[in-house]
C-alpha cells in the first residue's frame, strides 16, 4: 500500500464497494430462494435448466465451483477492499495507531464469538466450531489490519507465503491408505474423491482435519459427543489461506483508492488481477498439484475465486462509480451498508418471519403458482421483509457496525 493510501484526507465513498457486498448478503439470505427443492419435484427432475439453477444455488460436494460458492469469497474480499477507506477515515478522525489496532482486536474477537453464537443457537450449550465466515474474518482480520500499512508487493508476497505454506502441510501430511474406512469420519460412499497427488487434500483426511479433532477437543462440548469430524468437510484452519482471500482485496482496495490513478487504469488492474488468479488457479487443478475445493480453502480455490471477486468488482466499479449508473444498485447498497445486520437477522429470524406469514396470512400465502413453486415463494417472500427492515434501518440511518 502506497503512503498515500494512508493519509489523513477523508475517502470518498465508492458506492460499487456497497453493491458488491449487499449482493453477497442478498444471495447468502435467500437461501438459494428453493431452487433446489424445486428442481427435485417430479415435474422438473428431468429438467436441465431446473437442474443448472440447482448446481448454481448450492455448494459443490467437494472439488469445482458453482455461483453459491462464490458467496464467503466475495464477502471476505470485500472486507480486504473496505480496509484502506476504513483506515483513512479512522485517520482523518485523528486516531492513533494504537486506537485502531485495539479496535481491530476489539472488531476480531466479536466477529468470532458471533460466528460461533449463531451456530449454537438451539443447541443445548455454546458450540465451539470455527467455520463460520464471522468466525474466520475475524481470526484472521487482526493480520489483515496489519498488512495494510504495508506496501503492496509485501502485501502479495504475505498472499504468496500463506498460500504456498498451506499448500506444503497438506502435501506433506500423508494421503489416506487404500483401505481407509471413509465412513468413520462422516464421508459417504457415493462421495467422489480426489485421485493421485489430489487426495492430499480429501475430505476429513487431510491435515487440517487432523488438526481440527485435536483443536476442537480442546473446547467443552457435549456430554458423549467429542468431535470427530464436520459433516461438510469444514475447517478451522481455512481462515489461514482465508486471510490470503482478504488480503486480496486488501490490494484491491488500494488501487481503487488511489489518487494518482485514472479509473481506466483501476479497472484494468483489477482484471489483471483476475486473469492471474483465473490461470493460477486453474492450472493447479488441471495439473493435479491442488484442486479446487471452497469447503476446505485450498490453495487453488483462493486463487481461483480470486479471479472472480477482482473480475466482479472491476465490473461494479465500472458500472456504477465510473459510468454513474447507480439507481439500479440501490437495492443492493440498502443490504451493503447494513450486512452484519442482515446476516445476523437472516440466521435468527428467517423461521419467524416464515411463521408469521403463515399465522397471518394463511399457508396459501405461498401458493400463488401452485405447490410446485411453494419451495420458491416462501423464502422470496422473507427476503423482501427481511429487505423492508433493512431499508427502515437505512431510512433511519441505522447501520450495525462490529
Amino acid at each position: 500500500m502506497t503512503e498515500s493510501s494512508l493519509s489523513p484526507d477523508p475517502p470518498r465513498r465508492l458506492v460499487s464497494l456497497d453493491a458488491y457486498r449487499g449482493l453477497a448478503m442478498l444471495l447468502m439470505a435467500s437461501e438459494g430462494l428453493g431452487i433446489g427443492a424445486v428442481a427435485r419435484r417430479e415435474a422438473y427432475r428431468n429438467s436441465r435448466f431446473w437442474q443448472f439453477l440447482a448446481y448454481q444455488t448450492d455448494h459443490v460436494p467437494w472439488v469445482g465451483c458453482a455461483l453459491w460458492d462464490l458467496i464467503q469469497p466475495s464477502f471476505m474480499f470485500m472486507v480486504g477492499v473496505a480496509m484502506p477507506f476504513s483506515l483513512a477515515a479512522r485517520r482523518a478522525r485523528g486516531q492513533t495507531f494504537g486506537h485502531m489496532f485495539g479496535h481491530a482486536l476489539w472488531r476480531s474477537f466479536l466477529l468470532a464469538f458471533l460466528g460461533i453464537f449463531l451456530r449454537s443457537v438451539g443447541r443445548p450449550m455454546l458450540n465451539f466450531t470455527f467455520e463460520d465466515v464471522l468466525t474466520q474474518i475475524g481470526l484472521g482480520y487482526p493480520f489483515l489490519f496489519l498488512l495494510a500499512f504495508t506496501k503492496p508487493r509485501t502485501q502479495l508476497i504475505a498472499a504468496v507465503l500463506i498460500l504456498a505454506g498451506y499448500w506444503a502441510a497438506f502435501a506433506a501430511y500423508p494421503k489416506p491408505p487404500a483401505d481407509f474406512d471413509f465412513a468413520s469420519v462422516g464421508v459417504h460412499s457415493d462421495f467422489v474423491h480426489p485421485q493421485g497427488f489430489a487426495a492430499h487434500w480429501d475430505k476429513n483426511t487431510n491435515f487440517a482435519h487432523h488438526a481440527d479433532v485435536w483443536f476442537l477437543n480442546l473446547f467443552p462440548r457435549e456430554p458423549g459427543k467429542p468431535f470427530a469430524y464436520n459433516g461438510g468437510g469444514y475447517l478451522t484452519f481455512s481462515f489461514v489461506p482465508s486471510l490470503a482471500t482478504m488480503i486480496f482485496g486488501l490490494l484491491a482496495g488500494g488501487v481503487l483508492k488511489r489518487e494518482d490513478l485514472p479509473p481506466p487504469k483501476k479497472v484494468g488492474l483489477l482484471l489483471i488481477g483476475s486473469a492471474i488468479g483465473f490461470v493460477s488457479g486453474l492450472l493447479l487443478d488441471r495439473l493435479n498439484l491442488c484442486p479446487i475445493v471452497k469447503r476446505i480453502w485450498t490453495p487453488s480455490w483462493a486463487l481461483f475465486a480470486a479471479g472472480w471477486t477482482f473480475l466482479l468488482l472491476a465490473g461494479f466499479y465500472e458500472l456504477i462509480d465510473r459510468a454513474g449508473k447507480r439507481r439500479w444498485a440501490f437495492p443492493l447498497v440498502v443490504v451493503g451498508m447494513n450486512s452484519i445486520a442482515m446476516y445476523v437477522l437472516a440466521h435468527l429470524s428467517a423461521g419467524f418471519i416464515e411463521s408469521s406469514l403463515r399465522t397471518v396470512f394463511g399457508p396459501g400465502i405461498f401458493r400463488p403458482f401452485g405447490t410446485n413453486f411453494e419451495p420458491m415463494v416462501e423464502p422470496a417472500l422473507v427476503l423482501v421483509v427481511l429487505w423492508l427492515v433493512l431499508l427502515w434501518m437505512y431510512r433511519r440511518k441505522i447501520f450495525l457496525r462490529i
